[in-house]
């Protein structure tokens, strides 16, 4: 059965707290995964946790900041007994909205040690055993953001391409021991980020809210944002296709159209 792909399987969900994170556990969860919530805020991730147990589903809480070396072993330390053979890297920041000559040095770094460094540090530490069991899945979350140009979000689209980049190069390393590697580029999706984005793009460009999130959505086909549950289901449905392995899978509403 097609179910079979994620049910009784445990999957691990970065930045799982809110968002996404949030709406992509609680996905795996109603498929029949168990899921470990991870995060940096131990009340978010407690919530979700709870939201999964109150719907009958099984998932336990971690804490972690992907960004620390030392915080991703202690929690790789922790699930050693548990068979994780499925990695969400979903953690990320939005960071700066500006022009690259305004960014600052620490501005940039602090991108691509969230959206990058994390996805390594998480990889580095959990695909080992997946390849000794020879089985196992890893999406990371990527973005149309850099594949199309989007003034005044340098770090954040520079550090989206290289997880595209790490992501191929990857597929290839861990393929041959029956580890699926792949990503999922989504679009806009409507929550805080994206009312942040538009908040700080008006006040840099001098136009309205409404102006700034109007010349956004425009670029799509659908003329919309996507929602965070169109994206969970996305996992999902890449989980349901066993032949997908380095693949970049994108979900814009049609931003990105061939």
């Amino acid at each position: 059965m097609i179910a079979d792909r994620v049910a009784g399987r445990t999957a691990l969900v970065t930045g799982g707290g809110s968002g996404l994170g949030r709406a992509i556990a609680l996905a795996l969860a109603r498929e029949g995964a168990e899921v470990v919530v991870c995060g940096r805020g131990s009340t978010r991730v407690d919530a979700v946790v709870a939201e999964i147990e109150a719907a009958g589903g099984r998932a336990r809480g971690e804490p972690v900041d992907v960004r620390s070396p030392d915080e991703v072993t202690a929690l790789a330390a922790r699930l050693s007994e548990v068979e994780v053979s499925i990695l969400v890297n979903n953690a990320g920041v939005g960071g700066p909205v500006a022009d690259l000559v305004d960014i600052e040095p620490d501005d940039w770094d602090e991108v691509f040690a969230a959206n990058v460094r994390g996805v390594y540090l998480m990889c580095r530490a959990f695909l080992p055993a997946m390849t000794s069991r020879s089985a196992g899945d890893v999406i990371n979350l990527a973005s149309v953001t850099g594949k199309r140009p989007l003034a005044g979000r340098t770090p954040y689209a520079a550090s989206k391409m290289a997880v595209l980049g790490l992501t191929a190069t990857l597929a290839w390393e861990v393929g041959p021991h029956g580890v699926a590697v792949n990503s999922l580029s989504p679009g806009p999706v409507d929550g805080p980020r994206m009312t942040r984005n538009f908040t700080l793009d008006a006040e840099r460009t001098g136009r309205t809210y409404a102006e700034a999130e109007e010349a956004f959505v425009s670029r799509a086909a659908l003329r919309r944002l996507l929602t965070d549950d169109e994206v969970a289901q996305a996992v999902i449905s890449m989980l349901h296709m066993p032949g997908l392995a380095g693949a970049d899978i994108d979900l814009s509403a049609g931003m990105i159209a061939r």
